[in-house]
């Protein structure tokens, strides 16, 4: 027996080899165990205190964040649709008041009809809240709306400004706008257009999902197989899913819009309030010329001032279905600066006046 164990006891010492060295006794093996766990704890406490210490540095620093978020937020690189001072509108990062926002909608030109749907809206959506914090029922409704009317109507910039004034109020989480338009819900192979959809929306939950030209999902010679139709189920699904932190906004030409609404029972139940954006006249053409000029430090000459008067009421006069509102100014604009640049280019001095005045001519060329 004595040397069975014996036999025993060596196999196992040999199959423990630790550093190339056999162990002398199961003793030493009892030993060196001891040491690693030794090790193992000694280890432990150092990384406890490293983690502690870590947690005490981080704690050790809320003033220097606090700071930090004091600064001005970096603008996005991102731009969305001009707003209707015809400048590239870009997301902001500050979060404003009720009162700074509803200040911002009011700088805008024109608008006054939607300007007033919007403050309606807002106040029945304040009223509303009141009515839950005081444990008072409210009909159910629906603050999905449609926008209708033509490019560079301000339509986009609306959008923005809503979206924080949710925000504002309480009623959107985070008050973010994501625009989209078919291409960004469509997919080309069936299956995929639902993914597509679906990652778009949860982009958007908390603020504002704004589909330009939302008609092209529901075109109307498309077939029974177009992905557009599965886009806006899949839609409609994931609006009511997520119906308390999500708003819908869908736009473009009023006669295809109302032909998008009634393509889908689903749709007409959805969307129930319609903000219609005129075209601007040319007093207020001329307005948001004036002050991109302004804001650029262009002066006019009395000269060009009476040209651009008389531009902008020929344009409004002889605009077609599909006039670009804003969006032409912009381009009114950006031909001025152009020429401008072309004709002080040649100059033999380059005087401060030089740089910023704009004559009759500049106008007339850049208007040919």
């Amino acid at each position: 027996m004595d040397d069975i164990n014996k036999k025993s006891k060596e196999e196992l010492m040999r199959s423990l080899k630790p550093s190339g060295a056999y162990l002398d006794s199961l003793d030493g093996f009892q030993d060196l165990l001891g040491t690693i766990r030794q090790a193992e704890n000694a280890a432990k406490e150092v990384l406890e205190e490293i983690d502690e210490a870590s947690r005490v540095k981080v704690t050790d620093k809320p003033n220097t964040a606090k700071a930090k978020s004091k600064e001005k937020p970096e603008a996005s690189d991102k731009t969305n649709e001009t707003d209707n001072t015809g400048e590239t509108d870009v997301a902001e990062e500050e979060q404003l008041s009720v009162e700074e926002l509803l200040e911002r909608l009011d700088t805008l030109v024109g608008l006054s009809n939607i300007k007033q749907s919007v403050k309606s809206l807002i106040n029945f959506v304040k009223i509303r809240k009141l009515r839950e914090e005081n444990e008072l029922p409210n009909p159910p409704v629906s603050l999905h709306m449609v926008f209708t009317g033509n490019p560079g109507t301000g339509k986009t910039t609306v959008a923005r400004i809503l979206s924080e004034l949710y925000r504002a109020i309480g009623v959107l989480s985070k008050g973010q706008l994501v625009e989209v338009d078919r291409s960004g819900l469509v997919a080309g192979f069936v299956g995929q257009t639902a993914l597509k959809t679906s990652e778009v929306v949860d982009s958007a939950l908390g603020g504002i999902l704004f589909i330009d030209e939302a008609y092209s999902l529901a075109p109307e010679t498309g077939s029974l197989n177009d992905f557009g139709r599965e886009s806006i189920e899949t839609l409609l699904k994931l609006m009511e899913d997520h119906r308390n932190d999500l708003i819908v906004i869908v736009a473009g030409y009023s006669e295809p819009m109302e032909r998008f609404i009634t393509s889908n029972p689903g749709l007409e139940s959805r969307f129930n309030r319609y903000f219609v954006f005129d075209d601007y006249n040319s007093d207020e053409l001329y307005d948001i010329f004036t002050s991109m000029c302004v804001k650029n430090e262009y002066l006019l000459t009395d000269e060009a001032k009476e040209f651009a008067r008389e531009h902008f009421i020929r344009i409004y006069q002889e605009r077609e279905e599909n006039f670009g509102n804003a969006r032409h100014v912009r381009n009114f604009f950006e031909n001025i600066v152009s020429v401008h640049s072309d004709r002080v280019s040649g100059l033999d001095g380059h005087t401060r006046d030089d740089l910023t005045m704009v004559i009759l001519e500049d106008l007339e060329n850049a208007a040919s």
